[in-house]
Formats: structure tokens, C-alpha cells, sequence
């Protein structure tokens, strides 16, 4: 893959025309904006295993672009349901570059199923390829509109729960913005939303060891925004809490179970114990493609482990090693929150929340809004 620097402002992390992907590198970011040519499903699984795109819409939108960019005037010889094989065993192969991520999984599960049925419908092996290249674009755009949808529910939500502030402070995790997404963000489109309406008093983002896409990321999306915003390290958040500066915690998804239990990055758990703790409001944004039916609890997620030199290394892996040679790692790169620590889940299609004290009807409300 080929860098390029760019001089835009812009926050996309994705800059796709047909024929052609670039992905913001985003371990280079917040002192370096460089672009990487994607051309094959290849170079989208090694971008997507190497972090240099995150967040689990992106890496979704980013490995079916990868496998446009790669059919596009790509040279086959073979029947229709030749080039159906041919992009269902890609879509494989992506999915496996980050197995936690849903929307990763369902996005592959969707295109299988339109190639095969584009298949059955035409023995032009071109006009699979076409319809796998418009409903990846298709992805794109929708994500940025189901983003501000996020963000709008979410914003008139918190209006609605929380009467008794004039203006909110919201503590978040990770990056879940324009960074993680196609555009505008999940979480982080909350917090936008929330201070587009002038009810955001402060915005707090974690640093989010050992990969530190907080301090890295969320506060450069931040700052670039001009939201009032403070960076906090993980560990400082009970201490955040307990002085009564947060009004709420909003938080991604990587996986919603069918119970409401969520696989986010690793320290939301903490989060969520600590919000539960010094009763502060504890919410999931996420698009309603991170809710995963098929698995009845958490306890059915498989959790990736990132490289010990993550955290052997200085700066997420990247510097150089600060940890004593020779120590085991134990390196997660997500956790499980259980749904009785969780407020609501913030989607595109509206707010799910408790049907008791403890429990969400997560199929329910997928079965309503489809």
C-alpha cells in the first residue's frame, strides 16, 4: 500500500470514489495525516488488522469497499455464480480480520446473500460485481445518516432524562466519531448532537489504553469541533465521577447480545460498574447492525486478544519497550458489559430501554423497527 499525505481538514476516514479507497491511517494520527491507497480485500484485511481503521461501522464499510475497489474492472473469466464464489469466499476472509466487531460479520452476511441472489437473476458475471459495488456504496451512506439519527435520539433522550441539569456533562470511551464511522459518529454523534443543541457543558473522553485511541483520536475529533472537552486517564474516571462532574457515560458497541449484554473496548466494564456505583445514567450507542440476535448473553462473544507489544511497547505498541523483558501479557482488546449495568441503547430507529428492572426486549424492538 502506497501513503499519502493529505492537506484536508477533514475528519473522514474513509474516502471513497469508485475505483478507488483511501484510509485515513489513524495510528499515525493526531500529529500526522496520512492516507493509505487500498486496492484488494488484502490490503483492506491488513488495514483492518492493524488498526489502521477502527471502530466497528468503519471496519465494516471499509472491508466491503476494500472488495469494490478490488472487483472493480477486475478481469474474470467465469460464469455469474462463478463471481458470487468468488466474492462470498473474500467476504470470508474479511471477516476474520476482526471477528468481535457484528457489523463486521453482517454486513459479509448481506452482500453473500445479494451476490447469490444476483446470481440466480443473470449469467453475466459483470452485473454480480456491479450489484455488490452498489449496495457497498450503499453502506456509506447509509451509515452517516443512521450516525445522526444516533445522535439525534440520543440528544432529546438525555434532554428528556435528565430535567434537572441546564447543560450535561458526558464522559466517553474509545472513539466512537467521524473516526470510527463513515462520518459523525455513534457516542461521540451524541456528544455532537447534544452540544449543536447547547446542552453540553463538558465533554470527558478517556485516554483508552494501551491503544490510546482517546487521547489520540476522540480528543483530536474534539478539539477540531471546538467542544468543550477534557481528557482524563482510565483511571481517573471513579475519581471523575465521584466528584459529581458527570451527568452520564455514552459508550460504542461492538456487539449488542440479544439480552443487551455489549462487547466494547476494554475498561468499559469498569466504566459501567463505576456509572452503576455513584448512580450515573450508563448508555450504548449504537447502530441497530451491532445488535447480534444470535447470541442469547454475552458470554457468547468471542473476545479478541490484541499483541503483547501493545502494551510491552510505548505508545500502544508502536515505541519502544517500556516493560520489563520477560513479564506475560494478558491483552483483550474488548470487555462485556451485562445489560443490568447498561441505562438504555441508543440506535438509529430510537432509544431501547429496560422493560424491568433489569432486562431489555432487544428482539422486540429489532422485530418493531424493521
Amino acid at each position: 500500500m502506497e501513503s499519502t499525505n493529505s492537506k484536508s481538514n477533514s475528519l473522514q476516514s474513509i474516502c471513497y470514489q469508485r475505483g478507488s479507497l483511501r484510509l485515513l491511517d489513524q495510528r499515525r494520527l493526531p500529529l500526522e495525516t496520512v492516507y493509505l491507497d487500498i486496492r484488494s480485500a488484502t490490503d483492506g484485511w491488513n488495514a483492518i488488522k492493524d488498526m489502521v481503521v477502527r471502530g466497528a461501522p468503519a471496519i465494516a464499510i471499509a472491508a466491503a469497499l476494500s472488495l469494490a475497489v478490488e472487483t472493480f474492472d477486475l478481469g474474470f473469466s467465469g460464469t455469474s455464480t462463478d463471481a458470487a464464489s468468488f466474492l462470498t469466499k473474500k467476504l470470508e476472509y474479511l471477516v476474520s480480520s476482526r471477528p468481535t466487531a457484528v457489523n463486521l460479520s453482517d454486513a459479509a452476511t448481506k452482500l453473500q446473500k445479494l451476490v447469490l441472489k444476483a446470481a440466480e437473476t443473470t449469467d453475466e458475471p459483470k452485473a454480480v460485481f456491479e450489484a455488490y459495488i452498489d449496495a457497498a456504496e450503499r453502506m456509506l451512506t447509509d451509515d452517516v445518516n443512521d450516525n445522526k439519527a444516533i445522535g439525534f435520539h440520543g440528544a432529546r433522550f438525555l434532554q428528556s432524562q435528565l430535567k434537572d441539569s441546564e447543560s450535561l456533562s458526558i464522559l466517553t470511551h474509545c472513539n466512537t466519531g467521524s473516526l470510527a464511522t463513515a462520518g459523525y459518529g455513534t457516542a461521540l454523534g451524541v456528544i455532537r448532537s447534544v452540544h449543536a443543541e447547547g446542552l453540553l457543558a463538558q465533554a470527558f473522553c478517556t485516554e483508552t489504553r494501551p491503544f490510546n485511541q482517546g487521547s489520540r483520536l476522540t480528543a483530536f475529533e474534539l478539539v477540531h469541533d471546538m467542544i468543550p472537552a477534557t481528557l482524563i486517564t482510565d483511571s481517573a474516571a471513579a475519581a471523575l465521577m465521584k466528584s459529581g462532574h458527570v451527568n452520564a457515560v455514552i459508550v460504542g458497541a461492538d456487539r449488542v447480545a440479544a439480552n443487551g449484554d455489549t462487547a466494547n473496548k476494554i475498561g468499559t466494564y469498569s466504566l459501567a460498574i463505576s456509572a452503576s456505583f455513584h448512580k450515573i445514567p450508563f448508555y450504548v450507542a449504537a447502530p441497530v447492525t451491532s445488535i447480534d440476535l444470535s447470541l442469547p448473553s454475552g458470554e457468547d462473544i468471542i473476545v479478541e486478544e490484541r499483541s503483547p507489544k501493545e502494551l510491552l511497547n510505548a505508545d500502544g505498541g508502536l515505541g519502544k519497550q517500556v516493560a520489563a523483558p520477560g513479564i506475560f501479557v494478558w491483552n483483550p482488546a474488548f470487555d462485556v458489559t451485562p445489560a443490568n449495568l447498561i441505562t438504555g441503547i441508543i440506535t438509529e430507529k430510537g432509544v431501547i430501554t429496560k422493560v424491568s428492572a433489569d432486562a431489555f426486549d432487544i428482539k422486540g424492538f429489532v422485530e418493531k423497527v424493521k
